[in-house]
């Protein structure tokens, strides 16, 4: 038995009808971009802060966060997880290039930055409620996915499920999960942090420089292959950049 918020939207599923509009229940307000492929690449947006590797950098992205939430009203929790997987791979894979405005993207298309339903982010970035997608039964406008995992991620031993707030297969999520707080526990896709990071990992993973068009568009499209699901993805990461990149105060550490 699948308990928890369950999406309409996952990972893999293309869909005619895009089903709800995560718009309509945003006070912050995306236009709907439909580039072609190739064509254009979104804004990289305000950096996050410079990674030291000796030294904790949490005050700086808490305080990054805060202020480009002021402008997105995208939460802070969700803020640092998408800042801290840029700032990590940067050194991990430098020829990535890849920007939290476009992880930005896809936490919006996937889940509303883990706000779908009554599901929030707690302080330590988990779930308050574990988020999963439709069963993959074939159904009209679904893949069809037989159980890869016994059930062990998405509850579900007859069918897969996209989980978490990133909404990944669980077959994908076990080959480039990632944990985060590298506390020797195990990556947790219902946790923010692990599945930025491991979104983080997926989208560089193929060598691709996502600050170009072409490997924009191709790690976007191998993570849904759905030209409209990659435009919305842009619609968001262009959104966010621009009202970041108006943002002129520099960010303070907190006390």
């Amino acid at each position: 038995m699948v308990t928890g918020v369950v999406l309409i939207l996952t990972i893999g599923i293309s869909k005619p009808d895009r089903g709800e509009k995560p718009d309509d229940d945003e006070s912050f307000r995306v236009a709907e971009l439909r580039p072609e492929p190739n064509t254009r690449v979104p804004r990289s947006g305000l950096p996050a802060p410079i990674d030291r590797p000796h030294a904790s950098d949490a005050k700086q992205l808490a305080a990054w966060a805060r202020q480009v939430e002021e402008v997105t009203d995208i939460p802070a929790r969700a803020l640092e997880a998408y800042g801290r997987t840029e700032m990590w791979l940067r050194s991990e894979s430098p020829r990535c290039r890849l920007s939290w405005t476009t992880l930005a993207g896809i936490g919006r298309a996937e889940s509303r930055h883990g706000g779908f339903g009554d599901s929030r982010i707690d302080d330590k970035g988990d779930m308050t409620r574990p988020i999963f997608g439709p069963a993959l039964d074939g159904a009209p406008g679904l893949r069809k996915i037989g159980d890869t995992d016994q059930g062990k991620l998405d509850g579900d031993t007859k069918w897969d499920r996209a989980v978490g707030p990133m909404q990944f297969l669980p077959e994908t999520w076990l080959r480039w999960r990632a944990r985060a707080s590298r506390d020797g526990d195990p990556p947790d896709p219902q946790n923010i942090d692990d599945a930025a990071l491991t979104a983080g990992r997926f989208l560089c993973g193929e060598g691709e420089d996502v600050a170009t068009r072409k490997g924009w568009w191709r790690a976007v499209m191998r993570y849904n292959n759905s030209v409209a699901y990659a435009q919305d993805v842009f619609s968001g990461a262009e959104a966010y950049a621009l009202a970041s990149d108006a943002t002129t105060v520099t960010p303070k550490p907190s006390s």
